[in-house]
């Protein structure tokens, strides 16, 4: 009995996730609606939560480092969506060089934000809501108010194509690679299991281990299989599994990423041990600066147009994805695969409730008390382990 309890507390997200996916299939079904599972809905969720997950990454190094927030990524979102239509569609600049101006410019917001709360030692909740106004104030300049678009197809190719491209090829080759992820994903926590043991760290048990093996796979055979059934792969798929991947392995295995994680659990005995808290902190705010610039090309991408109200309420949807995914308010607590569950938790609310007709405002409502029961289950967690 202790062992299925100890299941259940360490997978409590990816259970509640599978539960509400349930509960919105059944109601969906028996209201009429169609399913939220189909294969065309079932792409269209990857493709609108896209930027919540790119975001939510980079939220994540900023709440493990001392339970520090970025309130401006989504005018940061707008800004770089604002340049790259200007400079790809009005100038019709090169769109290699447009992007990497795009990413540039995003790195050094995330600098400029960094260097007030690394160095300067401001809260990051006056900086970055200061940047929140001055960035959006500025896309407007540049937008002068107006819609730029359409992006040119040589554009648009790199964030909303699928592979193959030939759709009929679409159900072998996504198998394939459907395939091939699974056993991927099987051999890379096999490997840090082990090597977490002959390091003499503790590992969660077996069952849980496990339990949680089984679910990751199902999903991604399922996930394959309705992809298989539409378009194939969307590209940005692709680019969502590098992010994660990519950032997965910064926290986890890493020098820098058991830094970070010091830095939120103890500021001033990371500091005795060495450890130049304020690079980590600057280095947090860069990498958001980067990845809200990424997630403002996959958003003027997705919408084929770079608009003076894009990016609005994106903050919110990131912070909460990262709290809702088992990030602590507190910092020093938190994993890039749960900010990823937090994510789509988020997008199946979303995704969900706008198919069965609710209303916006009540989305709203349902979005605040997920998010607020989620902190203070960490909140009182915290204050049960003192």
């Amino acid at each position: 009995m202790n062992q299925i309890t100890d299941m259940l507390k360490r997978n409590s997200l990816l259970l509640a996730l599978v539960v509400v996916m349930v509960l919105f299939e059944v109601t969906i079904r028996a209201t009429g609606h169609g399913s939220m599972f189909s294969p065309s809905n079932f792409t269209n969720i990857i493709s609108q939560n896209s930027y919540v997950i790119i975001m939510a990454v980079g939220m994540l190094f900023c709440i493990i480092g001392c339970g520090n927030i970025d309130l401006s990524v989504g005018s940061i979102v707008c800004l770089v969506g604002a340049i790259a239509g200007t400079l790809i569609v009005n100038l019709e600049c090169n769109v290699y060089l447009s992007i990497i101006i795009c990413l540039g410019i995003g790195i050094l917001i995330g600098a400029w934000h960094g260097l007030w709360i690394a160095y300067v030692h401001i809260p990051s909740f006056i900086v970055t809501l200061a940047g929140m106004m001055l960035f959006r104030g500025i896309a407007l300049l540049v937008l002068g108010g107006l819609t730029i678009s359409p992006f040119p197809p040589e554009y648009l190719q790199y964030f909303t194509s699928f592979m193959p491209k030939h759709r009929v090829d679409a159900p072998t080759v996504t198998m394939i690679i459907t395939a091939v992820m699974c056993l991927v994903y099987i051999g890379i926590v096999l490997w840090s299991r082990k090597s977490k043991q002959r390091k003499g760290y503790e590992v969660e048990p077996v069952s849980s281990f496990a339990f949680k093996m089984v679910i990751v796979l199902f999903a991604l055979i399922g996930s394959g299989w309705l992809l298989s059934q539409n378009k194939g792969i969307p590209v940005i798929l692709i680019l969502l599994v590098v992010i994660v991947a990519v950032y997965a392995f910064i926290a986890n295995e890493t020098i820098t990423g058991r830094r970070l994680y010091a830095l939120g659990g103890n500021e001033k005995a990371a500091k005795l041990s060495g450890v130049n808290t304020s690079r980590i902190l600057f280095m947090t705010y860069v990498n958001m600066g980067f990845l809200s610039a990424v997630a403002a090309l996959v958003c003027v991408a997705r919408f084929n147009s770079a608009a003076p109200t894009a990016g609005t309420g994106y903050e919110l949807d990131a912070i909460g994805a990262c709290f809702i995914g088992g990030a602590s308010a507190y910092g020093g607590v938190g994993t890039v695969g749960g900010a990823v569950i937090g994510a789509v938790f988020m997008g199946v609310l979303n995704n969900g409730m706008s198919i069965l007709g609710i209303d916006a405002n009540w989305q709203r409502t349902v979005k605040g008390a997920v998010l607020l029961i989620a902190v203070v289950i960490d909140v009182l967690s915290k204050k049960r382990a003192r």
